[in-house]
């Protein structure tokens, strides 16, 4: 299968810093392709090249089949894009907004195409408020309805859920699945975050200053049988003893009030309604696999633990 996106030997320096050193990844049809690293790891400067906002110092970069550098015009009207956050006519309406960037982008949809978008994105019922009424995470959602406006093939999102509340991560998480399996989008998403990449992304690259640690399926790294499940409940002695017995039967470990059993990322559903049923109520649950050990593996330590789970 041909790439979306082929990148070879891509580097690029400002003065005497090399914010990209030789990076080289390939991201196809239907991927959802995650690039995770720290703030400063080169994600966005990589994603800016892929959008021609700047140019590399060296490399190739191919989208859809095609040399970038002579035929951006055409090939980036396959693409759709937020980088940081959107810029939006805060005194327009979302609709309007939509409209004027319909237009930009050469096309002219009907009303109702327009008010599909905005229903894509969970803005129908505010497409006549004004934008500067809207909360951080509408504003992302409807950036991301702009990028859409002309229906790409190719979506661009980097750090889309940078300063956005619980749920409003969680809202644009669901978006990102939704424009993968229901729209057919391929997405590219940056973030430092490793919870939501290991939520969201089929394929992801870990870059580390500048150069490319890992790429490869999420899956296969992070094996989901390796989970260890934290678990926050109102009766722990019960819940020991319904753990260990059948039909789970789980070793349980107790640490700061916390029950800890492994478990498949699958079963965690069945796990809460058992527990639930059999009258232990479940305060909190949380899911801790391998991907922040292997992230450390790959880096240069545990200072950058902070930077990737905050």
């Amino acid at each position: 299968m041909q790439p979306l996106i082929e990148v070879n030997k891509l580097v690029k320096k400002f003065d005497t810093l090399v914010a990209v050193e030789n990076l080289s990844f390939s991201v196809y049809q239907g991927d959802v392709y995650g690039f995770l690293g720290q703030n400063g790891a080169g994600k966005s400067t990589t994603l800016r090249m892929l959008l021609s906002l700047i140019l590399p110092s060296s490399g190739s970069i191919r989208l859809f089949g095609e040399e970038l550098t002579p035929n951006h015009k055409s090939i980036l009207n396959r693409v759709g894009a937020v980088i940081e956050r959107p810029d939006l006519y805060k005194y327009l309406t979302a609709i309007e907004n939509l409209r004027i960037f319909a237009r930009m982008s050469g096309v002219r949809p009907s009303h109702r195409l327009l008010m599909d978008q905005l229903e894509m994105v969970g803005l129908a019922e505010r497409a006549n408020s004004k934008v500067a009424t809207y909360s951080q995470g509408m504003k992302q959602r409807l950036g991301i309805a702009v990028a859409l406006v002309h229906n790409p093939d190719l979506v661009i999102l980097d750090e889309p859920t940078n300063g956005l509340d619980p749920q409003g991560i969680a809202d644009m998480r669901n978006l990102i699945l939704r424009l993968s399996r229901e729209f057919q989008k391929t997405v590219v998403v940056s973030s430092h975050l490793l919870t939501e990449i290991e939520q969201i992304a089929t394929r992801m690259i870990i870059l580390d200053k500048g150069k490319k640690m890992m790429e490869g399926s999420v899956a296969d790294y992070f094996q989901p049988a390796s989970n260890k499940v934290h678990l926050g409940v109102t009766n722990p002695e019960k819940a020991i003893e319904l753990l260990k017995k059948e039909p789970w039967g789980l070793q349980v470990e107790l640490s700061r009030e916390e029950l800890i059993v492994s478990l498949a990322s699958h079963q965690v559903p069945a796990l809460n309604r058992y527990l639930v049923e059999q009258g232990v109520e479940i305060q909190s649950i949380r899911s801790v696999n391998s991907l922040e050990a292997y992230f450390l593996s790959l880096t240069s330590g545990n200072q950058h633990v902070a930077a990737f789970t905050n």
